[in-house]
């Protein structure tokens, strides 16, 4: 892979920063995808006398919650829901911010104003759920496009292309487009943990994911009551959300650090 966005890869991957976080989401990511299928069916109830809130031990890794549920696999199965959310999230929103806002800068004038306006308007419906998903990502990313691609039109090598007779769309997907891959990365990486914030949100709320889906969220929000006499139900749930937006976060950090030019 050769490019603007393969080069950003590669210094991402060579600071310690963005190791330490494709490492730690790579982790995340094998426990959510191969966890629930070796682990116990996180919707198995076992005896309520003898196995509810049972706390971390060798045949409960992570404790039992107060139905008798393993709480490792059901961690598992609520990680994978987080990340599979916040990656068709982030894609869908990013795919769509990328080419309003490819448009708006490609464009500009009128088709600027209105994609711009429509993108303000969007940000004042309520966003539950799926709508909050989407836009938490896509209208920060088309006004980042928009902006690099208004800058980007002012190059020698655009100008070059529009005297050749370029016309606009290929100008915005031949020209363009490469060279904003590299910060449509670092949102789509870095929108991913809101994404997964705000899934988590959601669930712990009640306007999520509905039990007896395992979600993060909604775990904890199902053990305060009996989070005095059985912390593990809601701290092991926790740390997951921590340590997979601090993973999302880590490799962003890295990715935005690797497009600064002062920081070569």
């Amino acid at each position: 892979m050769t490019g603007p966005l393969a080069v950003t890869l590669r210094l991402a991957w060579s600071k310690p920063v963005g190791r330490a976080g494709l490492l730690l989401l790579g982790a995340l990511a094998l426990l959510a995808v191969f966890g629930p299928m070796a682990l116990p069916d996180p919707a198995a109830q076992g005896d309520l006398l003898a196995e509810s809130l049972r706390p971390p031990g060798e045949s409960h890794l992570f404790g039992t919650d107060q139905l008798s549920r393993d709480v490792f696999a059901r961690v598992a199965s609520g990680l994978r829901l987080s990340l599979m959310l916040g990656v068709l999230a982030a894609v869908l929103a990013v795919t769509l911010g990328t080419l309003v806002g490819l448009v708006a800068g490609a464009w500009g004038g009128a088709i600027d104003a209105v994609l711009m306006r429509l993108v303000d308007a969007l940000l004042a419906i309520p966003r539950l759920f799926v709508l909050l998903l989407a836009l938490a990502v896509w209208d920060r990313t088309s006004r980042l496009v928009r902006g690099e691609a208004r800058r980007l039109h002012r190059e020698e090598f655009v100008r070059a292309a529009e005297a050749l007779g370029s016309g606009r769309w290929r100008i915005a997907f031949r020209h363009l487009l490469p060279n904003v891959a590299g910060p449509v990365l670092v949102a789509a990486t870095l929108g991913i943990g809101d994404v997964i914030l705000l899934e988590a949100g959601l669930s712990f709320l009640g306007l999520g994911v509905r039990p007896p889906t395992p979600s993060l969220g909604g775990m904890i929000q199902e053990s305060r009551s009996v989070f005095a006499t059985a912390p593990w139900t809601s701290i092991f749930p926790g740390v997951a959300i921590v340590l997979a937006v601090l993973a999302v976060n880590l490799v962003g950090d890295a990715l935005r650090e690797a497009l600064d030019p002062r920081s070569a």
